[in-house]
């Protein structure tokens, strides 16, 4: 399907829970924090039915994200669902890595292609700092763990937050001539209304690479699957890329092929968009395939122009990152 600006709308973010086992300083609150319910969430077999009804509007790539996807129920199982529905030739998802390695084989049996991990820091006492609670051993057990089980590409994602990680650029970066690992450097947003985003924390793209390009001379990189916002490159000898994703700086919202729906069955066109179509409820309401088809379409043709994330989030927008979904 194409949007109203000529956009190819392939892609499908799906939040399928809005808890989490960490407590990242950029995106939930400490405390306080009010989950929803059994009964406000939708179902595996309501997820597998909008995957299979999204396939027809030319769905062809899903991702599973939260809160923390792994923490969802039976996950697996929505994966295998998933996997069957036909028209879907990528499914990925992105987690904190904390519950994968155990969960690894199982997942890939299922049906999972490959898999992204946030990481922020390659410090045990930052890791704990940044996410209030957790391992990174965790987390780097759970690389690995990828890697072994041969789902490439394996990518790490690291939001750069001046005077908290912008020291160890360098360190992911020797992570990706290590290893045949693509470390995505995110560029820091203003999601949600909590307190720790500040402007001037935020790192660009640009000012990332030229620490990078000091000691390593960069080559664009292409061919890289599920390539999505990110603009990689590659390090001579190096076994993985290094990637780069601008939100602040330099959109991508010319090339964006997403649509987002939440834990609880609402399809948003961007992150940023305020505007959202309840699935959920026209479920409860007895809605056809049909019926459901029209509200995915609905939501593509609204999809906007751009995000304006540059003006902040907006006392409008009341969701939070965990309860949109990464």
């Amino acid at each position: 399907m194409v949007d109203s600006y000529g956009r190819d709308i392939n892609y499908l973010r799906i939040s399928v829970t809005d808890r989490c086992n960490l407590r990242c300083r950029y995106c939930m609150p400490e405390e306080g924090v009010k989950n929803l319910g059994h009964g406000q969430i939708l179902s595996l077999e309501d997820f597998a039915r909008l995957v299979r009804i999204a396939g027809r509007v030319g769905i062809k790539k899903v991702r599973l994200t939260g809160g923390e996807p792994l923490v969802r129920k039976n996950v697996v199982k929505l994966i295998e669902y998933i996997n069957m529905v036909p028209g879907i030739d990528d499914l990925a998802i992105t987690t904190n890595g904390i519950l994968f390695a155990d969960q690894a084989e199982e997942l890939k049996k299922a049906g999972l292609k490959r898999v992204n991990f946030s990481m922020d820091t390659l410090e045990d006492s930052k890791f704990r700092y940044i996410t209030r609670r957790g391992q990174l051993e965790e987390v780097k057990r759970a690389v690995a763990r990828a890697l072994d089980l041969d789902m490439h590409p394996v990518k790490i994602n690291t939001v750069i937050i001046r005077g908290f990680n912008d020291d160890e650029v360098l360190d992911f970066a020797r992570l990706a001539i290590r290893y045949p690992l693509h470390i995505r450097f995110i560029e820091f947003m203003p999601v949600g209304d909590l307190l720790f985003w500040n402007k001037e924390r935020m790192m660009s793209s640009g000012e990332i690479m030229d620490v990078i390009g000091g000691t390593y001379p960069l080559y664009p990189e292409k061919g890289i699957i599920g390539n999505g916002p990110a603009k990689y490159y590659h390090i001579d000898g190096g076994a993985g890329s290094v990637g780069f994703i601008s939100p602040m700086s330099n959109h991508f919202c010319a090339e964006c092929n997403r649509i987002r729906m939440t834990a609880d069955g609402k399809l948003r066109g961007c992150l940023y968009d305020k505007k959202e179509i309840d699935l959920k409820q026209a479920l409860a309401n007895g809605a056809t395939d049909e019926d459901l088809q029209q509200l995915f379409l609905k939501a593509i043709a609204r999809k906007p122009a751009r995000h304006n994330m540059n003006q902040g989030w907006g006392a409008q927008n009341r969701r939070k990152m965990y309860q949109i979904g990464g």
